[in-house]
């Protein structure tokens, strides 16, 4: 039901129905996306913004963990984006919203859009786990450096990316780390906020700096057999205080 209604209110942006927003609790709505102003009149300006019938809005994925519901959709407003959205329920109603997007890239070299693959959660009696799996393998490799450890989290070369800049494969990351750190950039992530899951599939929201640029990391992850099987992100400057629209943080 839950998932239903942020779908319904996602898509809300595209034709402008106004029923979806029923979902929104009208008193305590907190906002994280840090263009956006702060409770129900930030969500309503931004739909006002919109030149009228330009947006599209295509959910791919929803997923439920708990009061917690993340979507994955393909944006079309003010430019393609592909985007992460949480919503946070209490008493039947949406309070909080966090959300990451990043402009719509052309396929990866190995030709994955970032939002084609499987979409229904399987698994689901394994959610714990794989969410225990995932965090591991962030804190490991993505927070410590810890590459030793790398091999270990997949089944052998076995892994699809959707990133737009790397290929498949688990050598096809290895080497598109190594490129990076020749060409000076790089990747740390500094601290995780927070790890939802459903069955084999998870979501890491994480805080660090791409290129010296203080940036917000949300990676979607499908576990098969105990393994990382398969990612999807997006990444997402974190921008200047003194231009939020509210006071609330990224995360």
């Amino acid at each position: 039901m839950q998932k239903q209604e942020v779908v319904a209110l996602l898509k809300a942006i595209e034709t402008g129905a106004a029923e979806p927003v029923a979902s929104i609790n009208a008193k305590h709505y907190k906002q994280h996306n840090l263009a956006v102003a702060d409770g129900l009149a930030g969500f309503g300006a931004l739909l006002q913004q919109l030149p009228e019938g330009s947006a599209r809005v295509n959910t791919v994925r929803v997923f439920q963990d708990g009061n917690y519901v993340f979507a994955h959709t393909d944006y079309n407003f003010f430019g393609p984006k592909i985007g992460f959205d949480i919503f946070r329920f209490e008493d039947g109603k949406i309070v909080e919203h966090w959300d990451n997007l990043q402009e719509t890239a052309q396929p990866n070299p190995s030709g994955h859009t970032m939002t084609d693959g499987p979409t229904e959660a399987k698994d689901l009696d394994k959610t714990a786990a794989n969410k225990k799996l995932v965090r591991q393998f962030v804190e490991d490799i993505l927070v410590n450096g810890r590459m030793d450890k790398l091999t270990g989290y997949f089944d052998g070369d076995n892994y699809i990316q959707h990133n737009p800049t790397i290929p498949d494969q688990l050598s096809g990351l290895g080497k598109a780390l190594e490129t990076m750190a020749k060409q000076g950039i790089i990747m740390k992530y500094d601290k995780i906020h927070m790890v939802l899951g459903e069955g084999n599939f998870v979501l890491v929201v994480s805080e660090g700096h791409l290129g010296g640029k203080h940036s917000s990391f949300y990676d979607l992850f499908r576990v098969e057999n105990g393994k990382i099987a398969e990612h999807w992100d997006t990444i997402e400057e974190i921008p200047a205080r003194e231009t939020w629209k509210n006071e609330n943080g990224k995360f």
